[in-house]
């Protein structure tokens, strides 16, 4: 009965936000709707967690397409298939929260409260699939609200205001800044340079940013970029450009894209500062590694792994492995033979890489250059990773080439390198019997 009483009084505190959408859709004025769009914005920031759930459980069956309004327009094109039909058909086909989501955007910070809207409603869609029409349409908004015609790219240095500042370091999610020190040696030193996209509608809101150092060859740890005592090299004595950190800052703004227009646009920026640069690189996380080796180890009929190999590999379960040379040095060669395979055939059920940080750069373009053995050491690279980092080579010559294979046959562009270590033979181990 309480179980049943809560959801009820949830329900009812929603109710009248679900009125007032009704009446935004319904209204003619602009002023009034302005005014009643910032009302349901701020009545709905109040809501408990309860409550927008039933919000959002409205949205998904109320404010969906007009049945009667889609059926009068299919029969109406089939009759008749002119450009009036196919316009009306369009538009009765679009659900009515697409123009509530619109009319809600006019009001004075709606844009940013809808973003959140939105990350609030994905914490729910994990466990809700119902709501997923709700989430689709999220994401087709913000795709056009949030095109590359919108953004702006600014480098972000140490004049940069503090409360930007502030937010690159609450939002930095591959490498923690660990302080306003930390951030200067990442953005104030000659041989380093961060950019950031930004949106005239989230003012001061970083949407996406990269940070990149400049260096004399492509490097295979993460570490000596970090150091704090490094020495600065001299940017006309730089040949590479390390992309070694992305950040998105929004998660109301998932499975919108701007990574592949950042780099582009990025290198552009970087060449025209300093013409001399012939490598562009990232230097990059592999988030998934770990979780896929583990599940191989598990497995009986693993076509990856040996059972030599699983003997070996068993060194990772010890603690500090990596700093005892007869636990580390046997685990290099079948670690790295394992991502070699993992990169290169390790698929999900959608037929693409395992490992998001490799759909993220294959599909701008990317060759993967390299598999670094021990290139990050920290506490987050040995547990998703085992240390392991890799470098995506930006051929300028080649993105577009590599993009369209791609993304019309998955193909992965490697080098040589990396192809030879998925190529190594599975050592089989002869039983000793007598």
């Amino acid at each position: 009965m309480f179980r049943t009483g809560t959801r009820r009084n949830q329900a009812s505190h929603s109710d009248g936000i679900v009125e007032a959408c009704e009446e935004l859709l319904s209204g003619r004025g602009e002023a009034s709707g302005v005014a009643r769009a910032r009302d349901i914005l701020a009545r709905y920031d109040d809501l408990k967690t309860g409550s927008r759930i039933a919000f959002f459980e409205a949205l998904a069956e109320r404010f969906g397409a007009d049945p009667r309004r889609l059926t009068l327009a299919v029969e109406a094109w089939q009759k008749n298939p002119v450009d009036e039909a196919i316009a009306e058909l369009h538009a009765a086909a679009e659900p009515r929260r697409q123009e509530l989501f619109r009319r809600l955007n006019l009001a004075p910070g709606g844009t940013a409260a809808l973003v959140d809207m939105r990350e609030q409603l994905m914490d729910a869609v994990g466990r809700r699939k119902d709501l997923a029409a709700v989430d689709d349409d999220f994401t087709h908004l913000f795709s056009s609200w949030f095109n590359r015609g919108f953004l702006v790219l600014q480098r972000i240095d140490w004049s940069t205001p503090a409360i930007i500042l502030e937010k690159i370091i609450h939002y930095e999610a591959v490498h923690r800044i660990r302080d306003w020190n930390d951030l200067r040696r990442r953005i104030d030193f000659p041989d380093r340079r961060c950019y950031a996209f930004f949106h005239p509608a989230l003012v001061d809101e970083p949407l996406i940013f990269v940070e990149v150092a400049l260096t004399s060859e492509i490097p295979g740890a993460i570490a000596p970029i970090l150091a704090d005592g490094r020495e600065p090299l001299a940017p006309e004595k730089a040949t590479t450009a390390v992309f070694y950190s992305i950040s998105n800052c929004q998660r109301g703004l998932a499975g919108v894209s701007f990574g592949s227009f950042l780099i582009k646009q990025v290198v552009e920026e970087i060449r025209r500062e300093f013409p001399r640069l012939s490598t562009f690189v990232t230097l990059s996380p592999v988030p998934n590694f770990a979780s896929w080796l583990k599940r191989e180890r598990a497995t009986e009929t693993s076509t990856v792994l040996s059972a030599e190999d699983k003997a070996v590999l068993n060194n990772l379960d010890t603690a500090g492995w990596w700093e005892i040379p007869h636990l580390r040095d046997p685990v290099q060669e079948p670690l790295l033979r394992a991502a070699g395979y993992y990169f290169l055939h390790a698929r999900n059920a959608r037929g693409t890489p395992v490992d998001s940080v490799a759909r993220f750069h294959l599909g701008n373009g990317a060759r993967l250059e390299r598999i670094n053995w021990l290139g990050d050491t920290s506490e987050r690279g040995l547990s998703q990773a085992h240390g392991l980092m890799v470098n995506y080579l930006y051929d300028l010559d080649d993105i577009e080439q590599h993009h369209e294979a791609y993304a019309e046959s998955r193909t992965i562009a490697a080098s040589s390198a990396v192809k030879r270590l998925s190529r190594a033979p599975i050592r089989e181990v002869v039983p000793i019997t007598g």
